[in-house]
């Protein structure tokens, strides 16, 4: 077999527009569930209660991206990285697509909400492939001096698409009335998801599998990756899921539960709430490469262990600063906020392809980063509002994400470091 390699800036550019699109979509619905869904499709209860009933389908996205990562895994480690990205892009697309055109519970009934939640949970089993296949392949590709810099660039794809998908909505709030908007306005960034799925195709088909994969012989390819991960590897999916966890609830509390907060507890206008979260993930973009290069620099572990105390730490300023409803101090709390979490995201993709060999580095990769994802990230609103109607404070939210932050630095204390390990093709 040839070992035909593509050069690794256009591999870096296939795996991010890629991952943009996708991440634009999955948050496209997280956005939505915060500002309206919770009026289209679950309507008869009263706003907070709606809307916790919209992050419910909200969550079973995440529920469903361990299935993709196991799946996408499996095969990802037996037929190549490349055919999977191409995959779930297709299916993120057409799913996303597909929520545009839904009829609301005011013209279908619950066919509405059980239409939206199957079609979130295709969203969620697409983006659980999604993340494994483009972070190795560039992982797979890049200078072992600079993974983590080169890896970073897929998770860029994040920040990237919540600032499509934030901007697409705040763009259509503001040049349509309150009528159009709910009306038909909400549908257009859903459905313009189809022509990103086109351009992500277009750029992807001209990147080359990787070269460290394809010198894998067939016989040396397990038959079923994921057994043998959790038969010898079951400590690094643990540490993966570890590191992967807090940032992913604090995430979460950031962008998904920060915008029911100041527009549905303190009510403020939803144009606050977009414009901050867009300043935000520019914020977060600057940091996620700048912090991957440190790790480089000094090693993922040091980076880890300070991201994560200082952002558990600031968790207990978020809320109040939020609660100020003073527009500066707004977008400095979503913008910090943002900041802290691009620290630990960004050396994250380089840290969990270096804990797992290449012939099972996709699933063990994406079981991981998926668990961690559910765990963190799926009920992190739902617990969030569910605390908020009981205490009626925002302190116990600030305790519960900031426990998470600390297991990210108590994870990264007792793991070993990973900087500069090499890859072999065995």
């Amino acid at each position: 077999m040839g070992d035909r390699r593509t050069p690794l800036l256009r591999v870096v550019l296939a795996s991010l527009i890629g991952t943009t699109i996708e991440w634009y979509d999955f948050f496209l619905y997280g956005t939505a569930a915060a500002l309206i869904f919770n009026r289209l499709f679950f309507p008869s209860f009263d706003p907070l209660t709606g809307t916790l009933l919209a992050f419910a389908t909200y969550a079973v996205g995440f529920v469903a991206r361990p299935i993709g990562g196991i799946v996408f895994g499996h095969f990802g480690d037996r037929i190549g990285r490349k055919k999977l990205l191409m995959v779930s892009l297709v299916l993120m697309g057409a799913a996303s697509s597909a929520i545009g055109l839904l009829p609301t519970y005011a013209t279908a009934g619950t066919v509405a909400p059980v239409a939206l939640v199957t079609l979130r949970l295709i969203q969620g089993f697409a983006v659980g492939g999604e993340w494994g296949g483009a972070v190795l392949l560039i992982a797979e590709y890049s200078p072992r001096e600079q993974r983590g810099f080169w890896a970073s660039w897929p998770q860029f794809g994040v920040p990237a698409g919540n600032l499509l998908a934030a901007g697409s909505l705040a763009i259509m709030n503001a040049t349509l009335s309150e009528e159009e908007f709910l009306h038909w306005g909400w549908r257009i960034p859903f459905i313009a998801s189809a022509i990103l799925v086109i351009v992500g195709w277009w750029v992807r088909q001209s990147v080359a599998d990787s070269p460290l994969f394809r010198r894998i012989a067939s016989s040396q390819r397990h038959s079923f990756p994921l057994m043998e991960v959790l038969r010898r590897h079951w400590r690094s999916v643990a540490i993966g899921v570890g590191i992967k966890m807090g940032s992913t609830t604090a995430f979460y509390a950031i962008t998904a539960f920060a915008i029911t907060w100041l527009t549905e507890v303190h009510g403020q206008p939803r144009s606050l709430a977009l414009g901050a979260l867009l300043a935000g993930s520019v914020v977060q973009g600057l940091s996620i490469p700048l912090f991957a290069a440190l790790s480089d620099q000094v090693g993922r572990r040091p980076v880890f262990l300070g991201s994560g105390l200082v952002y558990a730490l600031f968790m207990f300023a978020f809320f109040p600063l939020l609660s100020s409803g003073e527009r500066s101090w707004v977008y400095i709390a979503i913008m910090a906020g943002l900041a802290l979490d691009g620290a630990l995201y960004g050396p994250q993709a380089a840290f969990l392809a270096e804990l797992f060999p290449t012939s099972i580095r996709y699933s063990g990769a994406c079981l991981a980063y998926q668990v961690a994802s559910v765990i963190g990230g799926s009920i992190m609103p739902i617990i969030a509002i569910a605390l908020y109607k009981h205490f009626g404070s925002s302190t116990p939210i600030s305790i519960y994400v900031a426990t998470t932050l600390l297991v990210v630095a108590v994870t990264a204390y007792v793991s070993r470091e990973t900087r500069g390990i090499g890859f072999t093709a065995d």
